[in-house]
């Protein structure tokens, strides 16, 4: 009973969890950490309670809006875009390169020049949060896309089967666990892409939050919201992990099914 019991997946990363809390606790407490250097975990917990909880709602709702907005955009514009890349060679070459230089750019440098040109409104942060979660599912459409067996691809030719039949068909279901790899690491970057909108023009949101804590050396209140932003980025990835084993649980390691 007790090996089943520590075989379950969650049951180890829940105790290692507990055991870090329960060090961090005692290590706070014997070397006397101040807590605007390193709160306790139940000096954080106290930080909860300092704000109402339609005050944490309102914060929580503005980045998840900004988060998703930007997360949507992606996928739209991504997924005819590693079509073309994988369809055609010259576009390939051609646009390829110029989305390498974009996502080298640091967005960060560029989110004040994108709040000057769109103002401090909703469209320039979902902006930001569309340029950090727009390369990776790009990537991993498209390389997903170019995985498919070529004899696949010779016998639907051969077979003259329609270009549309062909991506939708053939490539797109081989491209699944690609394309769920990439959301998955895209929807964590779309919450980073939202809290950085608004460390730079913000009055709402856990990263504005965060920030005006910080500014007012409430350290608890500050790790606070870093904790809710965590636990929000692990709800949607395990919404991403469970629409794919809904709907396509074909394409989940046999051992995950």
């Amino acid at each position: 009973m007790k090996q089943r019991l520590l075989s379950m997946p969650v049951v180890l990363p829940l105790l290692s969890f507990v055991a870090i809390l329960i060090i961090w606790e005692l290590a706070a407490r014997v070397f006397a950490i101040p807590s605007y250097i390193l709160p306790a975990p139940t000096r954080i917990l106290q930080g909860f309670s300092a704000v109402s909880a339609e005050r944490w709602l309102e914060h929580v709702w503005a980045t998840l809006r900004i988060a998703l907005s930007g997360f949507g955009f992606a996928i739209v514009l991504s997924l005819p875009i590693a079509v073309g890349l994988a369809k055609s060679r010259l576009l390939s070459r051609a646009l390829y390169p110029l989305l390498v230089v974009i996502q080298s750019v640091p967005v960060v440098a560029v989110a004040p020049i994108i709040i000057v040109v769109l103002g401090t409104g909703d469209a320039a942060r979902i902006v930001i949060t569309f340029m950090i979660a727009f390369f990776p599912l790009v990537v991993s459409m498209t390389t997903g896309l170019m995985a498919t067996p070529p004899e696949l691809i010779e016998l639907s030719r051969s077979l003259r089967a329609p270009a549309y039949r062909q991506i939708t068909q053939i490539r797109l279901p081989y491209a699944v666990p690609y394309i769920f790899s990439g959301l998955k690491i895209s929807i964590t970057l779309a919450v980073i892409g939202a809290v950085v909108s608004e460390f730079v023009a913000a009055q709402v949101g856990i990263g504005y939050f965060i920030q005006f804590s910080t500014s007012m050396f409430k350290l608890p209140q500050a790790w606070a919201g870093l904790v809710l932003l965590v636990a929000l980025s692990l709800i949607l990835f395990q919404a991403v992990s469970l629409a794919q084993r809904l709907l396509f649980p074909w394409s989940l390691p046999k051992e995950r099914r």
